[in-house]
């Protein structure tokens, strides 16, 4: 049986990637003179991700199976005192299933790539950013320190800036990459703080040398207040996950990243970067469960973001916001299992909804093909009759995002809402609530979506955009015009979409019981169960995937499911006249929705205008008026006017010359003859 995997092999996971990316931005684009053409560019990408995939799934199968580790320096960058700066690899279980997972997804979209992106001029640089996030996010997860963790950290967010604003000539895209860019930076101070508090008091950067001192770290306060020190790191490293992964209130960033290609969306948004910081916080488990209220805060965040931003998807009519903010809202239940200290959960649901998340966003981005680039629900309908694959493909994806028992997102959801129930915690009442209200809300948005595209009346001749499409303007063209008829897409986009398809329905029943229940992550998640019973009273509950699938016919979970599906199948198919009377009676609701609850206005106005205001002050108070005119100006103005009295005294007369000897004599004489006295 092994019990260790080869370096060079790990060290080939992310290195593939990066030369695909390496190969394709440099030599496929102006920079580096055209000197390959589209299909070398997709091939070397395509190639350098599909090594990635193979490399990593054999990875899993060696660390589940014949029980593999690996945890080791590579590199030594350099070091600091005592302090080391280290490249290294830790990989286990948690590692290799994220390996996995964003290996396989970014497979996906990368194949998915060619056909929608086919006619765009930045075809080879895309490939190349797309080939850059996969090495970026694979350092992370394979880091085995804070140094590497961190580095990887930033090269997601630095590649998702220039992704979400790939079509620069776009305003909103700017806008959009601007805004990701910055609310990012601020997670990631939080972030930074929180690795500075364990460098400063643990010594080292090391994940196995920072989890032996712990214990000892729990046991100190925060100089100068009353505040447990461990639980300071604790909420400055949620902070920097907070902002990753699009937690209130710094979810801000994600639905406007939407504007960026489809495609980006299922890589960064549904497996990849926002689901960075559900990772690290599991990765530090022996950290946050040393600080319940670390933990508490960390639950409440999550409960907010998961049924507050669901409401917000009921009233968008964007395909591809609808589904931006379903993934707040799994996000936020994440955050809640993770603040459960079920850390097991929140990566199992991490994994599955990777699948059907990345699944929705390629469909809608085919409907969007399909459909001559128009992304307003509300001017589709009856889609399934031209587009069969996209339609079975996106009702699997929104089956298991429901969660519908024996689908992938049902094992999840259900344990998230387990553990809640039975948590100790002072925010569990609020967050059992939240995840319960959410499932009804869930179900009615992804419902109201599902009708809308592929049920009911043909409306998309009837959209007055129809005839100037302003996608088309910025790039966003892919070569399907045609006579205006929807249309199914080609296969470089139907057969990623069956293919996530597949683990959209199973994953969850295979892997439910390995993953949570087994030694699978054992070693890779620490839980202080007399703390924290809440995963164990539900563990006491599991007889096996179909049990608990037919347990669940005696649940409200379920009925909330088929209540929010059934409430839109009558709002949007039967009677379309009953949403339009609730907007009118829930006008004031409707407008703070719509206004996604002002949090934009707040942005914009009062910090980015105080931020202006505050700079503006310094600037011309500061540092013209202070610093320029007070000490700069003012030094040599002084000096100006003592050097202009100083130089009048010397004359070059030689009796002005005696005549100050003589006086500077008289002052000394009578100043010793006053000291005599």
């Amino acid at each position: 049986m092994s019990t260790t995997l080869s370096a060079s092999t790990l060290l080939a996971v992310p290195l593939a990637p990066l030369v695909g990316a390496a190969i394709a931005g440099i030599l496929g684009t102006t920079f580096g003179g055209n000197v390959i053409g589209r299909r070398a560019s997709h091939t070397f990408t395509i190639l350098g991700v599909l090594v990635a995939f193979i490399l990593s799934a054999m990875t899993l199968k060696s660390v589940a199976v014949d029980g593999a580790r690996f945890n080791e320096t590579l590199y030594t960058w350099m070091v600091v005192g005592g302090l080391k700066m280290e490249i290294g690899f830790l990989v286990d279980g948690l590692t290799a299933m994220m390996m996995v997972v964003v290996t396989f997804v970014s497979l996906m979209v990368h194949i998915y790539t060619i056909g929608y992106m086919e006619e765009d001029e930045g075809y080879n640089r895309f490939f190349a950013y797309i080939s850059l996030f996969t090495f970026s996010m694979l350092m992370l997860v394979m880091a085995n320190n804070l140094l590497q963790l961190f580095f990887g950290w930033e090269a997601v967010g630095l590649v998702s800036y220039l992704l979400i604003g790939f079509w620069f000539n776009k305003p909103t895209a700017i806008f959009a990459n601007m805004k990701a860019f910055l609310v990012n930076r601020v997670g990631d101070f939080g972030f930074i703080l929180g690795i500075g508090l364990i460098v400063a008091y643990a010594g080292t950067l090391n994940y196995t040398e920072v989890f032996a001192k712990a214990p000892e770290l729990g046991t100190l306060g925060f100089p100068g207040t009353e505040w447990m020190l461990i639980t300071v790191i604790c909420i400055c490293l949620f902070i920097g996950a907070m902002g990753k992964s699009a937690q209130f209130p710094l979810h801000v960033w994600l639905p406007d990243s939407m504007e960026g290609p489809t495609p980006i969306s299922a890589l960064i948004h549904a497996a990849t970067m926002v689901t960075a910081g559900i990772f690290m916080v599991a990765r530090m488990s022996p950290l946050f469960e040393l600080s319940d209220t670390a933990l508490n805060f960390i639950l409440v965040i999550g409960a907010i973001t998961a049924l507050f931003m669901g409401f917000l998807g009921i009233i968008q009519n964007d395909i591809k916001r609808v589904v931006a903010y379903s993934t707040l809202s799994q996000l936020g239940y994440m955050t809640v299992a993770l603040g459960a200290s079920a850390y097991s959960v929140a990566v199992f649901h991490l994994m599955t909804h990777a699948f059907f998340k990345a699944l929705l966003f390629l469909a809608a981005g085919s409907v969007i093909m399909g459909l001559h680039h128009n992304q307003d629900i509300r001017w589709m309908g009856n889609v399934r009759k031209y587009m069969p694959i996209t339609w079975i493909t996106s009702l699997l994806g929104t089956l298991a995002l429901v969660g519908t028992p024996l689908f992938a997102g049902f094992y999840s959801k259900d344990s998230i809402i387990e553990v809640v129930h039975a948590s100790n915690l002072p925010g569990a009442g609020f967050a059992y609530f939240a995840v319960m209200a959410g499932v009804f809300v869930t179900s009615f948005y992804s419902f109201r979506l599902y009708f809308l595209v592929f049920h009911g009346k043909e409306r998309y001749d009837q959209n007055p955009d129809a005839h100037h499409d302003h996608h088309h303007a910025h790039g966003d063209d892919h070569g399907h015009h045609g006579d205006g008829k929807p249309h199914e897409s080609p296969w470089v986009v139907t057969v990623p979409l069956l293919l996530l398809a597949i683990p959209s329905v199973v994953i969850g029943f295979i892997t439910i019981e390995p993953m949570l229940f087994g030694d699978f992550l054992t070693d890779a998640i620490t839980l202080n169960s007399a703390a924290h019973p809440a995963f164990a009273e539900f563990a006491e509950s599991f007889h096996g995937p179909v049990a608990m699938a037919l347990h669940s016919l005696y649940t409200p979970v379920l009925y909330l499911v088929v209540a929010g599906a059934v409430a839109a199948w009558y709002m949007y198919l039967v009677n379309p006249a009953v949403p339009a009377a609730i907007a009118r009676a829930l006008r004031p609701l409707v407008v703070v929705l719509e206004n996604k609850y002002y949090l934009d206005w707040f942005n914009e106005n009062v910090l980015a205008r105080g931020a202006r205001a505050l700079g503006t002050g310094l600037w011309k108070g500061g540092d013209r008026g202070v610093i320029e005119g007070g000490v700069v100006n003012a030094s040599w103005k002084l000096v100006g006017l003592v050097s202009g009295w100083v130089r009048r005294a010397q004359t070059g007369y030689l009796y002005h010359y005696a005549l100050m000897m003589i006086v500077g004599v008289l002052l000394f004489m009578t100043y010793f003859v006053w000291l005599a006295k």
